[in-house]
This record gives structure tokens, C-alpha cells and sequence, in this order.
């Protein structure tokens, strides 16, 4: 199976070791298979994602990734890279800008903003691109792990 994933170490970034404008990523190639399995998980069957002749009659004028599919990536970024394992997603807002198609290879990065060390909450920026085109934007709290807590 050819690896479609390409990104930093996995692992945990202990609140005590974060910094403002710390940054991870990862690329990711979405195929037809990625957005038939999430239809299946998430039972979201729009024909937009499933069916070339309908979606070519849509405003994207063909087959589209789910919008979640795509904010997953973060999801990723955020629980296996930064802070990453043992992170409790809190929040997201999301901005969908551009449509992401079958074959796309997207890249999700997410970078600290602000760190509240007492709370041990986090606000990352979260973002992914198409050949450095953004097609999706916002923000994420989180409740970062702690050497204090292990």
C-alpha cells in the first residue's frame, strides 16, 4: 500500500515544551477511497461526494471531499503531533474557502497561538492548503497534556 502520509514524528509535546509559533503539519493525498469510507463511517451520502454525474451539475462541477474529511486532517495534526497524544480536543471553529477534490494532496498545519500554562489550554490556528492555496481555516482550544498530570 503506498503511504499517502507524510509528517513529523508522532508523539507528545508536553504543555511545559510549548511555544508561541510552534508548528506542525502533515500532507495527505484525499482518494475516492478516503471519501467512500468516510460516506460509510459518517453516513454522509450526499451524491456530491459519491456521484460524478450529479456532482458535475453542482456549483463544483464535480466530486468533492466531505468538508470534515478534510478539517480530520487537523484532527490528526493536533492529536498525534501537537500537542498530540493525550490531547482533549476542546473546541474548533472551521471556514470552508475551497473545495478539495479526489487525488488533492492536502496539507493540514496547525500552529500555537496562545498558551494558558494554569488551565493548560491551548489555541492553535488551524489551516489547510492546496499547492499553498488555503481551502480551509480556523481555530482550535485544547487541553494539552502535563509532565504534572502523567
Amino acid at each position: 500500500m503506498l503511504d499517502t502520509m507524510h509528517n513529523f514524528p508522532r508523539g507528545t509535546i508536553c504543555i511545559e515544551d510549548l511555544e508561541i509559533g510552534m508548528s506542525r503539519h502533515l500532507t495527505k493525498v484525499v482518494t475516492d477511497r478516503d471519501i467512500e469510507l468516510f460516506a460509510e463511517v459518517s453516513t454522509d451520502r450526499n451524491p456530491v461526494h459519491l456521484d460524478d454525474a450529479y456532482a458535475r451539475d453542482t456549483i463544483f462541477e464535480g466530486r468533492i471531499a466531505h468538508g470534515m474529511l478534510t478539517a480530520g486532517l487537523i484532527s490528526a495534526v493536533i492529536g498525534e503531533q501537537l500537542p498530540g497524544h493525550g490531547t482533549v480536543y476542546l473546541g474548533q471553529s472551521l471556514k470552508f474557502l475551497a473545495p478539495v477534490r479526489p487525488g488533492d494532496t492536502v496539507r493540514a498545519e496547525v500552529t500555537v497561538l496562545a498558551i494558558d500554562f494554569a488551565k493548560r489550554r491551548v489555541q492553535l490556528e488551524t489551516q489547510c492548503t492546496i499547492d499553498g492555496k488555503p481551502v480551509l481555516k480556523g481555530e482550535a482550544t485544547v487541553l494539552a497534556p502535563s509532565r504534572k498530570f502523567d
